[in-house]
C-alpha cells in the first residue's frame, strides 16, 4: 500500500523507510477488496498417490502453491482444478484442496484434500504433529555436529517484511536435523519439522550459520544452485478416512542431484 502511494504521513506520500513519531498524522486509503479466484489449467502433475479423499503431489521447484498477488496463473491450485473432481473448500476459494504449503523454490511432496472432512483431519494431524514431514537440504559449509535440534521463535524480519527471522516474540519453532553426507564446503542434511512456520528450515539453518545453498534470501547464494536446494522428501501421515498409516517418498529432482554430485 505504501509503494502504491496509498499511505501519507503528515500529508506527504510515505516511504517504507520512514520512521514515525508521536504526533505524526498517518492517512491510509484502503483499496477496494477483491477475491482471488482460480480456474483449472491443463498443467501436468507428478501424482505420487491419489484416492477419493487425498492426493499427494511431487511439486516441482518454481511452482507456486496457490494464487496470490503476482501469481494469478500456473499455480498448483490451477493444476488441481484442471484435474477435475472435487477439492476441499476449508482454505477458501483461492486455496481449494490446500492443507499446507511449500515455498515456490522448494520441490517435493505436498498432500492435498479432496473434501472438507479429509482437510480437517489432515489439519488436525499437522496441529498435533502426527503428520511428519522430512526434508533434504544441501547447505553451505561443514556442519559440525552429526545431529541436533534448532529452536528459535520465528516472526517477520523487522526490516524486510518478505523475509522471516528468529525474533523475540515470534512463534515457537523447532527443527531437527541429521547429517547425511559431508563435503568440504557443503553438507547434506535430513531435516524434520516439529512445527510448520513460514520458511522455518531456511531460517533455522541460516541462524545456525549454514544457509541452504542457493537461498539468496537467507545468505545462501551459491553459483552452482539456481534455487534453494531444499526438497520435501518424505511424508508420514494417517489416512484421514481409514486411519491407516502412510509413508510416501519422492527422490530429489535432477537439479538437486546434479548440484550435490558436483558440490565441493
Amino acid at each position: 500500500m505504501i509503494k502504491g502511494h496509498l499511505v501519507r504521513v503528515n500529508g506527504r506520500p510515505a516511504s517504507p523507510a520512514d520512521h514515525v513519531a508521536s504526533g505524526d498524522v498517518i492517512e491510509v486509503e484502503i483499496p477496494e477488496a477483491f477475491v482471488l479466484e482460480a480456474a483449472g489449467e491443463d498443467i501436468a502433475l507428478a501424482v505420487v498417490y491419489e484416492d477419493d479423499d487425498i492426493a499427494v503431489i511431487d511439486k516441482p521447484a518454481g511452482m507456486v502453491v496457490h494464487p496470490a498477488p503476482g501469481h494469478y496463473t500456473g499455480t498448483l491450485v490451477h493444476a488441481l482444478l484442471g484435474r477435475g473432481g472435487a477439492w476441499s473448500n476449508v482454505g477458501g476459494v483461492a486455496r481449494p484442496g490446500i492443507v499446507h504449503r511449500l515455498d515456490k523454490g522448494t520441490s517435493g511432496l505436498i498432500v492435498v484434500a479432496r473434501n472438507d472432512s479429509a482437510h480437517r483431519a489432515l489439519s488436525a494431524q499437522l496441529k498435533d504433529r502426527t503428520l511428519h514431514r522430512t526434508y533434504l537440504a544441501a547447505v553451505r559449509g561443514s556442519v559440525k555436529d552429526d545431529a541436533g535440534e534448532l529452536e528459535g521463535p520465528i516472526g517477520r524480519h523487522p526490516l524486510e517484511r518478505k523475509r522471516m527471522a528468529v525474533v523475540a516474540g515470534g512463534r515457537f519453532a523447532r527443527t531437527r536435523y541429521a547429517v547425511v553426507e559431508r563435503r568440504r564446503n557443503h553438507t547434506l542434511l535430513r531435516c524434520e519439522l516439529d512445527t510448520g512456520r513460514t520458511h522455518q528450515i531456511r531460517v533455522h539453518l541460516a541462524a545456525l550459520g549454514h544457509p541452504v545453498a542457493g537461498d539468496a534470501d537467507y545468505g545462501g547464494v551459491d553459483g552452482a544452485a539456481s534455487r534453494p536446494m531444499l526438497h520435501a522428501w518424505r511424508l508420514e501421515l494417517r489416512h484421514p478416512r481409514t486411519g491407516e498409516p502412510m509413508t510416501l517418498e519422492a527422490p530429489p529432482p535432477a537439479d538437486f542431484e546434479a548440484f550435490w554430485k558436483t558440490a565441493d
